[in-house]
């Protein structure tokens, strides 16, 4: 049990904050995301204890349990899934002047609420190659498709993102 525990607590430091960053741009809010987080590992915990070295990536495995638990989180809440357009955390630098830092900032909110418009998956997909420099065969891996689909899906995702960013 000492054993699973290490392994986990392991595991549990590789991801937490990708885990964490994952779920924050699919929730309204910081707390909201913690929360989920820590159910993400409470679960992941409990199957873990059952399952141990029968888990072979850990990651797909946290993945598929944080999106399921995004996805509980909407149906409880009846409302759509979408990204936060409040809560990305704001990029900041000393050096830069304050018009910088609005256009920058006027950058980022039009992104972000062209990627709210995205399918799903297509949302997940560029979060987890873009922002989580995740391969293209994790994503497979964890959405159990093929490569090639992965790859389609993300150029289509992409293309409609340079669209809706147009539009705006």
């Amino acid at each position: 049990m000492d054993r699973l525990r290490e392994q986990f607590s392991q595991i549990y430091d590789e991801y937490i904050e990708k885990i964490y960053r994952f779920v924050y741009l699919k929730v309204n809010s910081q707390e909201t995301a913690e929360d989920i987080t820590s159910k993400v590992f409470m679960k992941g915990w409990e199957s873990y204890q059952k399952q141990g070295k029968n888990i072979k990536n850990p990651s797909a495995f946290l993945y598929q349990i944080a999106r399921n638990s995004v996805v509980d989180h909407y149906r409880e809440k009846a409302r759509k899934n979408t990204i936060s357009s409040e809560v990305l955390p704001e990029i900041s630098d000393n050096q830069e002047d304050a018009q910088s830092k609005a256009i920058l900032s006027a950058d980022v909110n039009i992104v972000r609420e062209a990627i709210k418009k995205l399918e799903k998956e297509h949302q997940d997909i560029i979060i987890w190659h873009y922002l989580e420099d995740m391969p293209v065969e994790q994503i497979a891996q964890l959405l159990g498709r093929p490569e090639g689909t992965i790859r389609v899906m993300m150029h289509r995702g992409i293309k409609e993102l340079k669209g809706l960013i147009k539009e705006s």
